[in-house]
């Protein structure tokens, strides 16, 4: 019997190179009397993060966020900054926020450091461009996904995306992870890949790694839909700022100034 791939992606929540890895098959296999005790999956209908920059100032020399995340998701470290492979990073403030700077912003902000992480936008342009559809936005919970089994390569989402959010394999990423974790799949060469807000922790009724491993508490994460998440209090009660809001891609990663 034939599956289609992208509807199984879909309904289970679970990237293609995650069923590659065999996580769904060890799921179904275990016997349900001697398997460990599962999380409830974390729903939300549409899934936001608060990324407040005056906590985050107070730790710029913490990278405990970006370590977790590259960590967790096998990203490569490469030596050479043309082959970068990023899915979380800092960027100086008045580059992140070029648009949005003026002489009265808080001069300890306006040299600092800035986090950055795909938007998962609700307009994602990367989306309308991909030919052969390995990125979607998830209609269940907003979050722009990869299949990176369908991704050929042509980068058109990264020339697409205006938030530098994506990256691109020029050479093998095996060699360069420094401990290759298992119950999450490597990528090859050739293909692009980014940030996915942890869907697979989502999953399993945990946290995105970055926002378990902030120390200074910068990063909220939640479910936008519901008034009484976290982002929805913070957001309610703080300025916020997105990057780039002009270009109307409505990103939902929002920073606190």
């Amino acid at each position: 019997m034939s599956i289609d791939r992208r509807k199984f992606i879909k309904v289970t929540g679970l990237t293609a190179l995650g069923a590659a890895a065999g996580s769904s098959a060890r799921l179904f296999a275990e016997d349900s009397t001697t398997a460990p005790v599962r999380k409830p999956p974390l729903v939300g209908k549409r899934w936001a993060m608060v990324i407040d920059l005056r906590k985050c100032h107070e730790e710029n020399g913490c990278d405990d966020c970006v370590n977790a995340c590259h960590h967790i998701h096998n990203v490569p470290h490469f030596d050479n900054p043309k082959d970068e492979i990023k899915w979380i990073w800092k960027e100086p403030f008045e580059h992140a926020f070029h648009d949005q700077e003026h002489e009265y912003t808080k001069e300890n902000l306006k040299h600092s450091l800035a986090l950055l992480l795909c938007n998962h936008c609700d307009n994602p342009p990367c989306v309308r461009v991909c030919p052969t559809q390995a990125t979607w936005r998830r209609d269940s919970d907003g979050l722009v996904m990869m299949d990176w089994h369908r991704c050929i390569g042509c980068r058109y989402c990264m020339a697409a995306c205006p938030y530098g959010s994506r990256s691109f394999n020029w050479r093998d990423p095996r060699p360069f992870i420094d401990e290759i974790q298992q119950d999450f799949p490597t990528r090859t060469r050739g293909v692009v890949e980014k940030c996915t807000f942890c869907e697979e922790r989502l999953a399993k009724g945990e946290m995105p790694a970055c926002v378990e491993a902030c120390k200074a508490k910068a990063i909220a994460f939640g479910d936008l839909e519901d008034p009484d998440s976290e982002v929805r209090q913070i957001l309610g009660s703080s300025f916020s700022i997105r990057r780039k809001p002009g270009l109307g891609t409505m990103p939902e990663v929002y920073y606190i100034v």
